[in-house]
């Protein structure tokens, strides 16, 4: 693994805009950048990162087993209890899941390490399938990649084929909150691919969405929604005004309501505890777990429900890294051993794990000057080395 110097194709700019890549900079600030990118090899890729990846999500799965039926499970992981019935059911049912994200610390030597599963809500998507895959095409025809380049990225297949297998005759709505860009960009990338899958969709915004009187969500028409993939994560939705509703109401969910276990940070002192000294697991407990003394002087702090590194701090032989600040942690913390991320160039790198349906399906890369990586990130493309 490697970073490489590769220049920019003078046009992509205007390939981002003509493709609907338009949050290629957010806030004046780049996001997109194709100055160099990541090379891995082959096995680096097939045994670092994609084979670790199917072992951690059979993990997963099984923790959503057992979380599913113990409710004692259920309220360590701060979940409401209004939500329990939603969530054993939802498992119970066998509802799909449609797609996560395994956050991994890997620089191509040693085991990838499990930094958290963002498995409900994960964005980052449509670059990772559609305009990483154009670049690598793109930059081969420039000769800015050496011929044979490939890139490990079977996400928009594995898309398609996933809302051809879950969707259902009725109508597939999508809803995020039409403001935000990524979020818009993310939910339109992902209605296209159920399109190409011969879905009947539609676009609804968040505060639009409604309730029929026989407990299904609709469409500001009144558009009754066999199945609702939101952009809106289930910490949230469980405490909203529809949140009682959820466990009631005919419509399904992309993701299920059991994907709230997995997307929690919770799971990672729970993963522990089922595979102790798993080779790509670090040791994590709850906080008020007196076990965490283990972790000594050197750890992460993490909120249960944190999301794009707020309020995680970092603790190195007792001095704080890094205090970040943000609107969690009310609902509890975990600590979990400190794994640094390989650092190139000054930058460093987190390796993004897609899984689609139940299946390893491609990769992304995030850059970060800090040491935490945060909403400010960069996205690098990757490619494997030929030969």
């Amino acid at each position: 693994m490697r970073r490489v110097a590769t220049g920019e194709r003078p046009d992509w700019r205007a390939t981002a805009q003509s493709h609907g890549f338009v949050f290629h900079t957010l806030d004046g600030a780049p996001y997109w950048d194709e100055s160099h990118a990541y090379a891995f090899s082959l096995a680096e890729i097939e045994d670092g990162i994609e084979g670790p990846s199917g072992d951690l999500h059979a993990l997963c799965l099984a923790f959503a087993a057992h979380a599913a039926e113990d409710e004692r499970i259920l309220a360590r992981l701060a979940i409401p209890e209004t939500a329990w019935d939603a969530i054993r059911t939802s498992w119970r049912r066998g509802d799909p899941s449609l797609y996560g994200r395994l956050d991994l610390a890997y620089g191509g030597t040693g085991p990838a390490k499990l930094l958290e599963y963002n498995a409900d809500t994960p964005t980052a998507l449509y670059e990772t399938g559609v305009f990483q895959w154009l670049w690598l095409e793109e930059s081969l025809r420039g000769g800015r990649l050496p011929p044979g380049a490939d890139q490990y990225n079977a996400v928009h297949e594995r898309l398609i084929e996933r809302f051809r297998a879950v969707a259902g005759p009725g109508l597939l709505a999508f809803t995020a909150y039409a403001e935000a860009p990524e979020d818009r960009g993310t939910v339109a990338y992902l209605e296209d691919c159920a399109v190409q899958a011969g879905c009947r969709t539609a676009f609804a915004d968040l505060p639009d969405l409604g309730l029929r009187p026989d407990g299904s969500l609709c469409t500001r028409a009144g558009e009754p929604i066999e199945t609702l993939f939101k952009l809106y994560p289930w910490e949230w939705a469980f405490r909203d005004a529809f949140g009682e509703a959820i466990g009631q109401t005919p419509t399904r969910f992309l993701e299920p309501p059991w994907k709230a276990v997995l997307s929690n940070k919770g799971l990672l002192p729970c993963l522990w505890a089922l595979e102790p000294g798993h080779p790509n697991l670090l040791p994590a407990y709850f906080e008020d777990d007196p076990r965490a003394a283990e972790l000594g002087d050197s750890y992460a702090r993490k909120p249960l429900f944190s999301r794009e590194g707020a309020n995680v701090s970092l603790v190195r032989d007792g001095a704080m890294l890094v205090a970040g600040d943000g609107p969690y942690g009310a609902e509890g913390f975990v600590r979990q051993g400190l794994a640094d991320l390989p650092t190139f160039d000054g930058r460093r790198a987190l390796v993004g794990s897609w899984i689609v349906g139940d299946a390893p399906a491609g990769l992304c890369m995030r850059e970060a000057a800090g040491l935490v990586t945060g909403n400010d990130a960069l996205f690098v493309p990757h490619f494997i080395e030929p030969g």
